[in-house]
């Protein structure tokens, strides 16, 4: 089926044109929302010739740079190209691209590191400024003129609303068995006017299977035919199977003892090899009927899907490797009736997320000997990625737990520390720890007594000693004892590593 296929609606059929002419009614300074997130459903072409003509216009000596918001994470087709043109002033909520990452770090781009659940509200309030331009991918466009959403919902629903023209690119790529598996919500509203949002299961259809766009709005509709980013995940590892394992027994422990039922709770993960071992290990899980409630679907859920393991799952986006998602396109419509995709206002909500109680897993760079999570920062100021929606789920979930190799940077450094150098989950919204070493299960301890269990239970052994060294150490000299530090001693194990290229033990 080509694009042309896929654009039912005569009025917006005539308004096709190229990406060059599209991305030259972008203004210089604009504030462009792009769809896209974890690399599913981002626009393919646009970018590239927005990024081709501020290349132009840096020659031609008139500078130009856009302020770009999307959902989360894109592609090289969209945050590379624009960062290598030096084209961004600011850049929100959240990013994984290596080039954006270094613009940032080295003070050429500001960013704003935001929930995910917060940035729709966020521009409706006017926080953010106005928005001037969308450019959202779709899957295609009905007779009617809706718009059929493709591999990614986010926050398209809100940059169409909110901006004062729109772009489509309609990606004949992306599977016509998309059509209906949709779920947009146009329920929300600011404060005083709020209702809740009626999602008591994660399988709850409260919206339309459309986007909605007044045809007046729409300046440009590019054709695309170009596959998402899908990048290969790693196989799961030792040490990913050792801390699934971790995870695995703690849930069992939990249904035995009666505080979580045997299909236990919605499923929330974020992205990566721990995540995916985690939901193979689920494949012997000895209760069927179990359900996810989360942002992305993965090549796991999938598999518990086929397996008749996992009923439903409601996300906002897909991250697919590459074999798996050509297996997903072929068949997508069979998955109609299990998955639903949401605007991500929606599938991170706070309310639902605690309505649900969802259990929470993600990753983190390194926790202290507190309970404290740094999920972003490399030495305080460094970012990695941004928190995404792991906050989201975190302080609203049923339990939160967050999964990590004990060390980095192979053994050099420990991901278990003093006092992070950034904090992103504080000890209150962090029940357990795990690492291939072990798990912590925090809940209901002083910080003294979590301190104990984090060290002897996830702290690699080679860094155990030096870590008990500077907890006794506190416990002797610091100010108070409820939260014992030693603060110079706390920053010195991150310097270390600056000093001296490795944060083991001297």
């Amino acid at each position: 089926m080509s694009s042309s296929d896929r654009i039912r609606n005569s009025a917006l059929a005539r308004r096709v044109t190229t990406a060059e002419e599209a991305a030259a009614l972008i203004p210089a300074g604009a504030t462009v929302g792009m769809s896209g997130f974890t690399g599913a459903g981002y626009p393919k072409a646009v970018p590239g010739a927005l990024a081709r003509r501020i290349g132009a216009e840096r020659a031609a000596g008139r500078p130009m740079r856009v302020s770009v918001y999307t959902g989360a994470s894109t592609a090289p087709e969209l945050d590379g190209v624009l960062a290598e043109a030096d084209g961004v002033d600011l850049r929100l909520p959240y990013q994984s691209d290596p080039v954006t990452r270094q613009k940032i770090n080295s003070g050429e781009m500001d960013y704003v590191d935001l929930h995910l659940s917060h940035v729709a509200q966020a521009v409706w309030q006017g926080c953010l400024g106005p928005l001037d331009v969308a450019v959202v991918e779709v899957s295609g466009v009905t007779e009617e003129g809706h718009l059929i959403p493709s591999s990614s919902v986010g926050n398209n629903k809100t940059w169409i609303d909110r901006a004062e023209k729109v772009i489509l690119e309609v990606n004949s790529w992306q599977s016509a068995g998309l059509e209906g598996m949709h779920d947009v919500y146009y329920g929300t509203a600011l404060p005083p006017h709020r209702k809740p949002v009626p999602v008591c299961a994660p399988g709850d259809r409260i919206g339309v299977p459309y986007l909605t766009c007044p045809p007046e709005k729409v300046a440009a509709v590019v054709e695309t035919h170009a596959a998402d980013r899908n990048s290969p995940f790693k196989a799961p590892d030792e040490t990913s199977h050792r801390i699934a394992g971790h995870v695995l027994d703690f849930l069992a422990h939990e249904v035995k003892r009666g505080r979580l039922p045997a299909n236990l709770l919605p499923l929330q993960s974020g992205v990566g090899n721990v995540a995916n071992a985690v939901l193979a290990g689920l494949a012997d899980w000895p209760a069927a009927g179990l359900t996810a409630y989360t942002e992305v679907i993965q090549d796991g859920m999938l598999q518990l899907l086929d397996a008749g393991k996992l009923e439903v799952v409601s996300a906002t986006a897909f991250s697919l490797s590459s074999g798996t998602v050509e297996e997903f396109n072929a068949r997508a419509a069979d998955h109609r009736d299990r998955i639903v995709l949401r605007p991500q206002e929606i599938s991170n909500h706070p309310e639902v997320v605690r309505r649900l109680g969802c259990l929470a897993m993600n990753g983190m760079i390194e926790a202290d000997i507190y309970g404290n999570v740094n999920s972003t920062h490399v030495m305080g100021s460094r970012i990695q990625n941004g928190i995404g929606g792991s906050g989201d789920f975190a302080r609203n979930g049923r339990l939160s737990f967050f999964l990590s190799p004990s060390c980095a940077k192979g053994g050099a450094i420990s991901a278990i520390v003093p006092m992070v150098s950034h904090v992103d989950h504080t000890e209150h919204d962090v029940d357990v720890l795990v690492t291939e070493q072990g798990l912590a299960d925090l809940r209901g301890l002083s910080p003294k007594q979590r301190a104990r269990q984090i060290i002897d239970r996830c702290a690699h052994p080679r860094f155990r000693p030096a870590l008990e060294e500077y907890f006794q150490q506190a416990l002797a000299t610091a100010y108070g004892q409820h939260t014992p530090h030693r603060l110079d001693q706390a920053l010195s194990w991150h310097t270390r590593y600056v000093n001296t290229g490795s944060m083991q033990p001297s």
